[in-house]
């Protein structure tokens, strides 16, 4: 299998487990009947950490992006080539956040098969959707936006500066190493995650909200396609600020 290859299945599997995980212990949360339930946000903030933890682990080899977020910041910042040497192209690119959605949705779908049997004794249906995708604690889409763009610049351009991913070196949460990055997506899920559940992840929440649309989920209810835009475009603004500040900013402060 030639690098591309690789690229895109690490890509898809590393973007599985972390959805896995992490939509596995807001499930865990959120659905009655589960030994977690009411574990709270912070459970939620760790538990994610933990997810991309170990979905850097796996998904070393294409430099762990798992998010489009990371690829668009990388790209703005000026970066040549990604992980396993691939060229920066709008090809590569594509691969990259193809990848990422597809692992995303699949991801999710093996969240629904895990808690089966909870999501069919779950009378809300904002819980169930609550497991899949995020949503906003006060719904004003201009202030739920600028949430995500906030959250966002702050994981991309820790990343950019940790892991070297500017100026034309190779990068991704991989570069900047599995437990910094697991720390930082805490900090930020318990400082700025509050307004609108911190997907700062396009694939992370367009994904399984598809999954949530297509799976046969028992009284499941909308899939909230009103708010979709806020948690791909917010990310995807943030993760492009984030690059372009990469460039002028860390030379100054390295």
């Amino acid at each position: 299998m030639d690098n591309i290859g690789v690229v895109f299945l690490s890509e898809v599997v590393g973007t599985a487990i972390l959805v896995l995980l992490g939509c596995g212990v807001v499930a865990n949360v959120a659905l009655a009947k589960n030994k977690g339930f009411g574990g709270g946000f912070l459970m939620v903030a760790i538990g994610w950490g933990l997810g991309v933890y170990a979905g850097v682990i796996v998904a070393y080899n294409s430099g762990a992006h798992l998010n489009p977020a990371v690829t668009l910041g990388l790209v703005a910042s000026g970066a040549t080539e990604f992980g396993s040497g691939v060229p920066v192209t709008f090809l590569s690119v594509l691969v990259y956040i193809a990848a990422e959605m597809l692992g995303a949705i699949l991801g999710a779908v093996v969240v629904w098969l895990a808690y089966k049997q909870h999501f069919d004794a779950e009378p809300d249906a904002g819980s169930k959707l609550a497991a899949f995708s995020t949503g906003p604690a006060i719904r004003s889409y201009g202030w739920n936006l600028a949430t995500e763009i906030i959250g966002t610049f702050v994981l991309v351009f820790v990343v950019i500066a940790f892991g070297g991913g500017r100026q034309g070196e190779a990068g991704g949460l991989a570069a900047l190493g599995a437990l910094p990055v697991a720390l930082l997506v805490i900090v930020i899920g318990t400082s700025l995650g509050g307004p609108t559940g911190y997907a700062i992840n396009p694939a992370r929440d367009l994904g399984p909200r598809i999954a949530h649309f297509l799976l046969p989920i028992k009284g499941k209810g909308g899939s909230d396609w009103a708010y979709s835009w806020v948690p791909v475009v917010g990310p995807v603004i943030g993760g492009l600020l984030a690059g372009w500040a990469s460039v002028v900013l860390l030379p100054i402060l390295s």
